[in-house]
């Protein structure tokens, strides 16, 4: 590791029993704070995490929205019965052409939220507790250098405490320290909760599916410098393991998130063109199946020059 970097990490680094309620309720002040939820059938976990920050975080938390990404099951009708504020997102600016992906209902989600700190939190979640947002806001309302905080735990997996994260390990650390060494810091550089003041967040564009955690680190890294990153430590988290043929698609992702940025940055050469479709194998019978996936990316440009467009995309 970089010596700069494990300079950042000892002092950026804290954990969420660092950043008591009470006092972010005083360090507040005028600072306003949104959460959200961004959720597609998750009905089973979005009531009780929503009611959770509602309870515990009411003099810190002052909206909570969920997005509610084409959910098939109820969800957004529990979000809403559980007190949060639901948009659909496909209603939340329907003059741009509607793209799929959690970084879709993220970027949205920017445009319908008020908070000067915008929380992101999956609506996922087992064993919720509402130390996993209070953490996160602890380095933004004490410190006014810090611009993004992530969140860093252990993803517990089969009776495994650290047996999750199967994408981060295998893809995308390998990634950030071949390209991106002042990033190598993070522990869970795909975690789904974080938070960031807007003044930044609206600065920087939103991949639309899975790489939007990547993206998100890496152009903030060029918008802001390694110095306005915090991370806390939030305890463990589990949530729902996916199978390995989804961890593929997510997989796929994120290398089409990192290619898309080293193009950007001049840190790779044109080539040929990327296939975007992925095969994989499941067992028929005796033989194997193909099974082709699309895992193409979209891009939402940063939100400020949306909203200055009146709603159109601003080109390139």
């Amino acid at each position: 590791m970089l010596p700069e970097v494990q300079s950042w990490f000892r002092r950026r680094t804290s954990c969420a029993a660092d950043w008591p309620v009470g006092e972010l309720a005083e360090a507040k002040g005028q600072t306003s704070v949104s959460v959200v939820l961004p959720a597609r059938d998750e009905r089973d976990t979005v009531g009780h995490i929503v009611g959770v920050i509602l309870r515990e975080l009411a003099d810190v938390v002052d909206e909570v929205v969920v997005i509610d990404s084409c959910s098939t099951d109820d969800t957004a009708a529990v979000a809403a019965r559980a007190g949060a504020e639901v948009h659909a997102q496909d209603a939340i600016l329907p003059e741009l052409r509607p793209l799929d992906g959690k970084g879709e209902a993220l970027w949205k989600s920017l445009a319908v939220t008020s908070g000067d700190i915008v929380a992101f939190v999956d609506a996922d979640i087992r064993g919720f507790r509402s130390s996993l947002v209070s953490g996160l806001l602890g380095p933004l309302l004490t410190d006014g250098t810090v611009a993004y905080a992530k969140g860093c735990y252990d993803r517990p997996l089969d009776g495994v405490s650290n047996g999750g994260g199967r994408v981060t390990e295998l893809v995308a650390r390998p990634l950030i320290n071949l390209h991106w060494p002042e990033l190598a810091g993070f522990v869970q550089p795909l975690a789904g909760e974080y938070a960031g003041r807007r003044t930044a967040l609206e600065r920087v564009p939103f991949l639309t599916r899975y790489g939007v955690e990547f993206g998100l680190l890496v152009d903030l890294l060029d918008l802001a410098g390694l110095d306005a990153f915090a991370q806390v430590d939030l305890g463990s988290r589990e949530h729902a393991p996916q199978t390995t043929e989804a961890l593929g698609g997510m997989a796929a992702q994120i290398m089409l998130a990192a290619h898309s940025r080293l193009l950007r940055q001049g840190k790779l050469g044109r080539c040929h063109g990327l296939s975007c479709r992925l095969d994989q194998f499941r067992r028929d019978g005796d033989g194997h199946r193909v099974v082709s996936s699309d895992v193409s990316i979209g891009e939402r440009p940063p939100m400020f020059t949306t909203l200055r467009c009146g709603g159109q995309e601003a080109g390139p």
